[in-house]
Order: C-alpha cells, then sequence, then structure tokens
C-alpha cells in the first residue's frame, strides 16, 4: 500500500518587527485600524493581536480617557490616540516592537555562556533603537496586554521580556510560518517558563545531577588517566535526558531510541539506561568475560544498550541507546531509521508512541553534513518519525578547535531553521532551565510532530579525552573552567542561597547522599540490573542464529508453489476500474504477459515484483527506497503505476489476494549517506522485513561509505548486530564513462571475511527472485550486496522459465549451457555479470564448443567446493577469469587472494586510475579487446 503523506506545512509568514509601521503616518495607522474593525482577518496576524489588545485596554480605560468613553469604538480619522499616561500611537507601537523583538532576537543576548561573555550579534534590543529613553520606563502601554501582564510600565514590560526571552534561555523561531506552533512556543515562554519548579522536581534535578557527577568522579577517582571521553561540564544532560523520557511517557510514548557520539555515553548508560557499575566497569578492568563467539567487539563507549524504564508516574518505557562508530553523526538515520521501523511493526505507525532522540555535538552538528540530510528527511513520507528531539551538548569546542573556526553561522543548530524547528540555548548550569526547556521540547515534539532542538551551553572539564591536556590550544578558557563548579555544585548552592526553606534542607540532605552514595560505587557495593522484557521483534531476533561456514556450501529451497506463482502474477499484471496508466506503461505490461503466456518465461523486472509479492503472501514485508526506485532509474521496475488522468498513484503489489504483508517503496531524497543509514537502521528493527536500498547507479554509493565501512560491513562482529538490508548497485561496462560503470566491486570484497556479507552479481531473473527470498528464509541474516544491471535488465539472456520459480534454489554458479561434451573443452571462461552476455554471444556465434562459459553468481561466501568440482568436471581446460574492470579493480584481486586451489589466468582491462574511458569508442575497442583475447588466448 502507498501509506499517505503525514505532515503538510503551509509556508511562511515570518514574525515581524513592523519597524516601517512606527515611521508612517498616523493616518496610515488609524487606516490599518480602521481596516481591523471592519475585517479582523484582513490584517496581519501578528498585528492583529496587538488591535486586540489595543481594543481591550481601550474598554478598560476610565471614562473620558483618550477621548473616549470607555466603550470600544473605532476612532475619529486624525485622532492622535493617547494611553492613560499620554503615550502617542508611535509609543505605543515602538513597545509593541520591543515585545516583537525579545521574541525575535533575545536569544542574540541571552546569557547562555556558563563560562564567558557572549559575543556581540547585533540584537539591537536597546530601548533607543524602539525609540525611548529612560524617562518612559515608568509609563504604562497598552502592549503589556500582548505579553500577559496587562497594562503596565515600560519597566515591567522590559523586565519581563528579558526574564522570559534573554536570560538562562534564549528561544530561536521567528522562522517557522505556522502560527499556531508560534502561538505555543510564545505562551510556554511567556505565562509558564518563569513559574517556579515544585520540591518534588528540584529533588529529581539534584538526584540526577548527583547521579551524573558522582559517575564521573567514580571514573576520575579509580581509572586515573583512562579514556573514558566524560560529560563533566555537561552533567545537566543527565537530569534534561531524564525529564525527556519521563514527560514522554507521560504523554504515551511507549519506547524512546537514543544515538549519541561516544561524550557521556558510559554517564548516560549507567543513569539513563541503568546499566550497573559492574557492566559498565569490567569492562576497564579487564574482567569482563570475553565472548568472541558473537565478534571480536568494539571499546565500551561505542556498544548499544536497551532497558526497560519504570519512570516516576509509573509508566514503563523501553529505551534503546544504538551502536556507533567513532565517525560523529554517523549514527543519526540510523536511529531515525530504526524508530520508523518500530513504528510500523509495533505501533501501527502511530508515531506518538516512540521517541528518537539525537544527542549531538557542537562542532558535529554544524560540520558533518549528514546532519542536514537527515533533518531534510524528517517530514518526507517515506522518512518520517513524528519529529526528532535533538539534545546539543555544547562543549564550545570541537577537540581543539575553537567554535569560530567551526561554523560560519551564529549558532551550530543554525539549520534548524531548514525545517522550521525551533531551537532553545540554554545554560548548562542552570538546571532548572534545562529541564524547563527539555520538557517543552518533548511536549512540543508530541503536539506537533515535529522536530525541536535543545542547545545546551556548557563546557568540557578535560580535554577531548582525558589523557589529552587542553591548555596547549586553549589557556584561557581552561583556566577559567579549572576554577568553575561542576553544575551539581551550582544547583546545590542556588538552592542553599535562594531556595525556600525546604529546598535548602534539601540541599544539604542531598549532598550528604551524594558522597555517600560515591563511597558505595568506590566500595563497590553491588547494584541490582533493571528487569527486561523482550519485544516481539526482538524475540524474532533471537530465534535467529549465527551463520557458519556450512550455511553457504549450498542455498536453501526458496521457490514457491504454482498457484502462489499464478495469483501474485496475475496481480501484479492488473490494475483498479477508472484508472489510466500510461499508454507507454500499459503495453510494456501487456507485454511481460505475452512474455509469460507465449514462453512461460519472467523478464527482470516482473521477477522481482514476483519476489516481493511472494514474501508478502508469506506474511513478511518489504520495504525499499532510494532515488527514483518506483519507477526504477533506467525504466524498468514501474513497481507504482500514475493515472495518467488524475496523477494518482497505484502500488503493483497492494492487491495480491490472501497477502498479510506490506510493500512500502519510496522514492528518496537525493541522499546516500543519509538514506542508505535510515533503511539500516530500518532493517536493525525487524527481521522480517526485507528491506533494500537502491543506488541510482552504483558508482554514487560511496557517497554512503561511511555507513557501509562502519555500519554494514563490521556491525556483526563489533556489535552483534545482524541485518539483512540488501544493497542494489546498478555496475557494469556500457560506456557511459567514469561515473556511470563502476559500484566498486573491489572495495565490498575487499571487506568480505568472517561471513560478513553476501556479495553476488546475477544473471538471471529466476536467480534475483531466488536471492530476494533467500534473504529472510536463511536463519540467520547477512548484508547483500549485489551488482545489478543496466542495459541488461531486458535482455532476453535474462529471462527464466516459470519452472525455475516453483522448483529452483538460488545458484551460486551457473554451468556452461551451450557445450555437450565435457571432455572436448579446451577453456574454461568463468566470469560473473554482464560480461557473460557478450562472452556467450561469441560462443554461440562462434560455435565454440571447445569452450565452457562459467558463471559465478555469489562472490562472496565463494562457492568453492562447486567451483572445485567444475574444475574436476573440465580437468583438461585451462581456466581464466575473465572480467571487464581494469585489473586493479572488479573481482580480479580478491580472487588471487582466495581462490587457490584452482589454476588460471586473468582478462582484463589493464590496471587504470580511473575506473572507465570517458570515451565510447575507446570503451567498444577496449571491450572488444577482451572478448577476442578470450577466445583467442
Amino acid at each position: 500500500m502507498i501509506l499517505p503523506i503525514f505532515v503538510v506545512r503551509i509556508k511562511p509568514v515570518f514574525m515581524k518587527d513592523f519597524q516601517y509601521i512606527t515611521n508612517s503616518s498616523p493616518a496610515y495607522i488609524d487606516g490599518l485600524y480602521q481596516d481591523f474593525v471592519k475585517n479582523p482577518e484582513s490584517v496581519d496576524p501578528e498585528f492583529k493581536k496587538f488591535f486586540e489588545g489595543f481594543d481591550f485596554a481601550i474598554t478598560q480605560a476610565k471614562p473620558g480617557t483618550n477621548g473616549t468613553n470607555g466603550t470600544s469604538v473605532a476612532p475619529a480619522k486624525d485622532v492622535q490616540f493617547k494611553t492613560t499616561d499620554g503615550v502617542d500611537w508611535k509609543k505605543e507601537l515602538g513597545a509593541y516592537r520591543l515585545i516583537l523583538g525579545y521574541r525575535n532576537k533575545g536569544h542574540l543576548i541571552a546569557k547562555t555562556n556558563p563560562i564567558r561573555p557572549r559575543k556581540d550579534r547585533g540584537a539591537n534590543l536597546e530601548l533607543s533603537f524602539f525609540g525611548f529613553t529612560d524617562e518612559d520606563l515608568d509609563k504604562n502601554f497598552f502592549a503589556g496586554n500582548l505579553i500577559g501582564l496587562g497594562t503596565t510600565s515600560l519597566r515591567n514590560i522590559l523586565q519581563h521580556l528579558q526574564n522570559c526571552y534573554a536570560s538562562h534561555v534564549g528561544i530561536e523561531f521567528k522562522y517557522i510560518s505556522d502560527q499556531v506552533q508560534i502561538d505555543w512556543l510564545t505562551n510556554e515562554m511567556e505565562k509558564k517558563f518563569l513559574a517556579p519548579t515544585p520540591l518534588d522536581k528540584q529533588k529529581r534535578i539534584l538526584e540526577k545531577l548527583n547521579e551524573g557527577v558522582m559517575f564521573e568522579k567514580f571514573l576520575h577517582t579509580k581509572y586515573i588517566g583512562q579514556k573514558r571521553f566524560s560529560l563533566e561540564g555537561g552533567e545537566t544532560t543527565i537530569p534534561a535526558l531524564d525529564t525527556i523520557i519521563n514527560t514522554a511517557a507521560d504523554d504515551g510514548v511507549q519506547e524512546v531510541v537514543i544515538g549519541m557520539a561516544h561524550r557521556g555515553r558510559l554517564n548516560v548508560l549507567a543513569n539513563i539506561l541503568g546499566k550497573t557499575y559492574e557492566q559498565i566497569f569490567s569492562e576497564f578492568e579487564g574482567t569482563a568475560k570475553l565472548d568472541q563467539t558473537m565478534g571480536s567487539g568494539d571499546v565500551k563507549y561505542h556498544m548499544g544498550y536497551g532497558s526497560e524504564l519504570h519512570t516516576p508516574s509509573d509508566k514503563t518505557v523501553h529505551l534503546k541507546l544504538m551502536p556507533n562508530p567513532s565517525h560523529l553523526e554517523a549514527v543519526d538515520p540510523v536511529v531515525v531509521g530504526f524508530a520508523r521501523a518500530k513504528a510500523d511493526v509495533m505501533y501501527k505507525s502511530d508515531f506518538d508512541k516512540i521517541l528518537p532522540i539525537l544527542i549531538h555535538g557542537d562542532a558535529s552538528v554544524s560540520g558533518q553534513g549528514i546532519v542536514y540530510e537527515v533533518i531534510q528527511m524528517s517530514e518526507l513520507e517515506g522518512y518520517y518519525t513524528g519529529g526528532t528531539i535533538h539534545f546539543v551538548i555544547n562543549n564550545q569546542i570541537g577537540f581543539t578547535t575553537d567554535f569560530d573556526d567551526a561554523r560560519s553561522s551564529d549558532y551550530c543548530t543554525s539549520l534548524a531553521a531548514a525545517v522550521h524547528a525551533p531551537v532553545l540555548h540554554v545554560n548548562g548550569d542552570d538546571a532548572e532551565a534545562v529541564v524547563k526547556c527539555a520538557d517543552i521540547a518533548t511536549r512540543y515534539r508530541q503536539e506537533f510532530n515535529a522536530d525541536i532542538f535543545v542547545d545546551m551551553v556548557c563546557y568540557r572539564r578535560h580535554g577531548h579525552n582525558e589523557g589529552d591536556d587542553p591548555k596547549f590550544t586553549q589557556p584561557q578558557l581552561y583556566a577559567l573552567i579549572d576554577k568553575h563548579p561542576n553544575p551539581r555544585e551550582v544547583y546545590t548552592q542556588y538552592l542553599i542561597e535562594k531556595g525556600e526553606a525546604d529546598a535548602k534542607d534539601l540541599a544539604k540532605e542531598m549532598e550528604k547522599k551524594f558522597w555517600a552514595d560515591l563511597q558505595e560505587r568506590l566500595d563497590e557495593v553491588k547494584q541490582k540490573p533493571l528487569p527486561y522484557t523482550y519485544q516481539q521483534p526482538e524475540l524474532w531476533w533471537r530465534s535467529l542464529r549465527r551463520a557458519v561456514a556450512g550455511d553457504f556450501n549450498q542455498s536453501p529451497s526458496t521457490s514457491i508453489s504454482e498457484a502462489d506463482f499464478k495469483k501474485i502474477f496475475d496481480a501484479i499484471m492488473k490494475w483498479p476500474d477508472g484508472f489510466t496508466p500510461l499508454r507507454k506503461v500499459e503495453k510494456l505490461l501487456q507485454d511481460k504477459i505475452k512474455l509469460f503466456t507465449e514462453e512461460k518465461k519472467l523478464d527482470w523486472a516482473t521477477a522481482e515484483l514476483m519476489a516481493y509479492g511472494s514474501l508478502l503472501v508469506d506474511g513478511k514485508d518489504v520495504r525499499m527506497s532510494g532515488q527514483d526506485v518506483r519507477r526504477g532509474t533506467f525504466s524498468h521496475r514501474h513497481a507504482v503505476l500514475q493515472d495518467e488522468n488524475t496523477n494518482n498513484s497505484y502500488n503493483r503489489l497492494s492487491r495480491i489476494p490472501g497477502a498479510t504483508g506490506q510493500f512500502r517503496i519510496y522514492n528518496s531524497l537525493l541522499s546516500e549517506f543519509g538514506v542508505l543509514g535510515f533503511e539500516y537502521g530500518y532493517s536493525l528493527a525487524n527481521p522480517n522485513t526485507l528491506v533494500l536500498w537502491e543506488a541510482q547507479f552504483g558508482d554514487f554509493c560511496n557517497e554512503a561509505q561511511t555507513m557501509i565501512d562502519q555500519f554494514i560491513v563490521g556491525a556483526e562482529q563489533k556489535w552483534q548486530r545482524m541485518t539483512g538490508l540488501a544493497l542494489l548497485l546498478p555496475h557494469g561496462y556500457e560506456g557511459q564513462g567514469p561515473e556511470h560503470s563502476s559500484a566498486r566491486m573491489e572495495r565490498f570484497l575487499q571487506m568480505c571475511a568472517e561471513l560478513n556479507l553476501v556479495v553476488t552479481n546475477i544473471t538471471t531473473s529466476s536467480n534475483l527472485f531466488h536471492a530476494f527470498r533467500r534473504q529472510l528464509i536463511w536463519p540467520f541474516r547477512k548484508p547483500l550486496i549485489n551488482f545489478s544491471p543496466k542495459a541488461n535488465l531486458r535482455h532476453p539472456g535474462s529471462y527464466s522459465l516459470m519452472d525455475e520459480f516453483i522448483n529452483g534454489k538460488f545458484r551460486e554458479v551457473i554451468d556452461d549451457t551451450f557445450n555437450d561434451d565435457p571432455a572436448k573443452v579446451k577453456k574454461v571462461l568463468f566470469c560473473c555479470g554482464k560480461i557473460y552476455f557478450e562472452l556467450a554471444e561469441k560462443q554461440q556465434k562462434d560455435n565454440r564448443k571447445d569452450i565452457a562459459i562459467i558463471r559465478l553468481e555469489q562472490l562472496y561466501p565463494l562457492p568453492l567446493t562447486q567451483l572445485e568440482t567444475l574444475y574436476k568436471k573440465y580437468n583438461k581446460a585451462t581456466w581464466f577469469w575473465v572480467q571487464e574492470e581494469p585489473l586493479n579493480m572488479g573481482a580480479a584481486s580478491y580472487l588471487q587472494m582466495n581462490l587457490k586451489s584452482l589454476n588460471y589466468g586473468f582478462i582484463s582491462r589493464q590496471p587504470s586510475a580511473s575506473t572507465a574511458t570517458g570515451y565510447a569508442k575507446v570503451h567498444a575497442q577496449e571491450q572488444s579487446e577482451i572478448i577476442e583475447t578470450a577466445f583467442s588466448i
């Protein structure tokens, strides 16, 4: 089925400062007011509010004031309105502009930096900018009504605005176009934010600060100098995350998925996910059991974890911290992809039930392009998750690089404006303000299902790691940090000095508890691990096992019944009544029907859809995305048809009788890294969904190399995480030049070891069908890297008979089909992919019965036994590996290293720095030489 688009936004009406109004004549202002009286909807929404406030104030005025009797009447022309204190319109509008100024730009002067003064960003919020002097401070203004103060003095208005928008929190939201969101955020900041924090919340904040600081002190005392990437300076992260999770749980969230880098990760594991000190520190001491049966492992600050948390309000929340490499922000698309999959499989796509949280660093959130790719996904149909909370631990430094050298924008979070996501900048030393921002962010996400950022400005107590001296590069900054108390000390002192009596007692009590608890940890008093209940998808994963070498000796049966074959075929060749496909497409489908009716054969595209349809009939889901995948880059798939009259879509796999699985296919944004990361994350959540990503051309997959190298290739060894993700990479030398020929087969083959991948270069439609079905029929999961055809998508040699679908299975090696007497074979050419068809064409054209051509359909795991059997069969022949790639590319080096039991030579293009020539004539000559050499050598 084609899922609906989830979010539509109206664009854009910006929050204005109306400076032009104050320079206009009273008659012009009066004209605007007259328009408002006749039709309030005819004026700008922000200005409408002002006039409503003005009317309200007029009705509350004393008799005779401002030339009225206290009733709301339309003023006479040319009357210059006065407030109760004789302030004219211009001044009144100045007060209104002051309010808008603080709403729009108060964040530029907010005291969000706990260590040093902020840079002057040219906020222009001085009174003089709005036409005021100090003499106006005690005059009353109607504009106070707009911020909930009623008619009040300019002094009170200014103080309130500074408290709301320029104290320890600065909010950026002027670029938002949705008035409802603007009003919601304005109300939060102006009406609710300044409310005092209740004692029970203060206790919770202090508890979590104690835990966060205690953890770091424990490590610093017991494991001096060990690399741990501490959270010191940013410990307020712990109460912030605690608040997000608890608030979300109260609002119906059942699962939270977290992605973060290494800084603070161990602290989050201990104090948010409940991993015990014993579990964490056995890794520090080297006493953890080294179980390498599931892989070679990774460093402690990269590993993932799952737990089940019971909140103070007795809600149960599943927490997941995704494993990640050192490549900053690379985990972001994995988290949102995982969250989308869990929403689809666990919560029927109810995104209010699952919350993704991405914890960023300030240098990486502004410097890593993957962050931009991920936020661009946030409101796209195929990648929507109901909104992500982005929490930035803003250390004001990246390793040794000052923020002035790390970005051009004012803020590390400036890219949030691209999707109209508000940003709450907050001082990390003000624990109550941080917690309030976390609460607002969570409720905003649940209310509007949109992204939001919390930028917690703090500092890094030590260097990039604990053995690094930051004073080499930031001596002044670290002189300040050395003297600065930690957030727990700051908050404790605040409560003792400024809190109510019970808050002071609480602070003193919690101070004693902190030191007692720390001593317990140092004395190694055991903690009780949190209980955990496996979710259904996790039980599916647990029913699988690790693959062993014997699993790849031959493939399992993946055939389907003839009845299912015909049912699926019939279903995908029809469309609903009243639907009018493009005539060209209709002819394509008629040709496919004709091919099957007359020859009992299926072409490549039909076999692919048949594989997906058969999995849907088995009750499994299929998800596919990539650039142009609905139609297919080479116009072959046509999985989704468009009505030529209405442009309505029709999913050809949506009406298979008896199919309970869902087929989801999405044209992606023009991104490889982000989209492949999303699909990888999706594949981790549910082993019963076939997840596929198709590159527009295989050459472009290196845009996602980080995802391939750090996640797909090594995750099972590093993190014990299997995936059945399939990558379809169009590959083949057809004269299209260096960027449209090679999917870099050699790179994937170089990374093959320990049964980590399945690498194929398939030549028949039935083998493709079985390869896809095998992905979910195996009792384990492996990533599939398939080098798929381009021009040969329509090659008659790739067509397969129905019998191969209802009786066959995947064939790792396909023997020669032309030769009928092995004894007469003097030469064996073995190859993979597209070049087979060119070799076979010459073999048949020249009637070369003395040559056998063998197809290696699966390159890894290498089907060694099958090849050795054929080597014995053609024991009088000379063997050659033939490839169209240059000798330093393709499979040549891989085979040279791994296929040593056979004696064979190599035929290929000359070694080359570039994958292919850009000249069609040179390409044709090179290709011809390969074929001629293969037959003449």
